[in-house]
């Protein structure tokens, strides 16, 4: 059998019952990364003084989980309990726990997920944002037209939209909100649960300004208003060539809206502009 435990995403305190005794019965490790797993068991067995008797530990992740997936033993799946156990949160979010799922349903393998922290609905309710739905994009692209691609679809998106974003490409990430939509409310969570958990809301523009100014250290959850709701309406290529904007900052918007290349889009404004 195999079940995918939960883990705290920051506060010791948020681990389950249920979970601590999935991490005790275990008779083999799957891990995202080792080294955070034995830590992690270190940590839950002095704060409640409990042993986890497993020592076999396997290193599961994106980069290795196709080549070990043919090669693992489906009886041992069926007779032995296994356990696998992301970096931080619920497995299957952000951690090749659902190609474990899949491989379990394929293989007729019976596997349990057991709920527990999860840093996308933490932040969402922390937002106070009302709307019913919502989209995660998790982690951008870095560049090139996936990311434009990926960035267009979570700013034009009708749903409250969710982004994971590191320390280093937070601000980088915020001056490309304000320069889309200067007005637009973002929420932005810091260290969710941790000692240091650190909340913001406001227009982009404004925290671009305020966050340049602060220590931006930690992870980060970035949460959207929906685009119906802050324009009331869909942006459309057609209203950024009617803005009176300088011909950089138009290319640049019309570049978000399209995916194309900034340079290529303000060459193009430039020849309208000298006919």
């Amino acid at each position: 059998m195999l079940t995918l435990v939960p883990t705290p995403i920051g506060n010791l305190e948020d681990i389950s019952f249920r979970s601590l005794e999935a991490l005790k019965s275990a008779e083999l490790f799957l891990c995202e990364d080792t080294r955070v797993t034995k830590k992690l068991l270190t940590l839950l067995s002095e704060k409640y003084h409990v042993t986890f008797p497993c020592n076999t530990f396997q290193s599961f992740h994106h980069h290795n989980q196709e080549k070990l997936l043919s090669t693992f033993d489906i009886t041992t799946f069926k007779e032995k309990n296994i356990v696998y156990v992301s970096d931080a949160g619920m497995p299957c979010v952000s951690d090749p726990g659902a190609t474990l799922v899949e491989f379990c349903i394929q293989n007729e393998i019976t596997y349990e997920v057991l709920p527990g922290a999860n840093a996308i609905l933490t932040a969402y309710a922390l937002s106070g944002f009302d709307y019913p739905q919502f989209s995660f994009f998790g982690f951008l692209p870095h560049k090139g037209k996936e990311r434009q691609n990926a960035f267009n679809q979570l700013m034009m998106s009708p749903f409250v939209a969710i982004v994971y974003e590191s320390p280093h490409r937070l601000l980088i990430f915020l001056e490309e909100l304000s320069v889309y939509d200067e007005n637009r409310v973002i929420f932005l969570a810091k260290e969710i649960t941790k000692k240091f958990q650190t909340t913001y809301k406001g227009s982009t523009k404004t925290l671009f300004e305020q966050l340049k100014k602060t220590s931006i250290k930690g992870e980060w959850v970035v949460v959207i208003e929906p685009q119906a709701q802050a324009s009331g309406e869909m942006i459309t290529q057609a209203d950024v060539q009617e803005l009176q904007l300088p011909p950089k900052q138009k290319a640049k918007l019309l570049a978000k809206l399209t995916g194309r290349s900034v340079k290529e889009i303000y060459q193009e404004i430039l020849d309208t502009i000298q006919a």
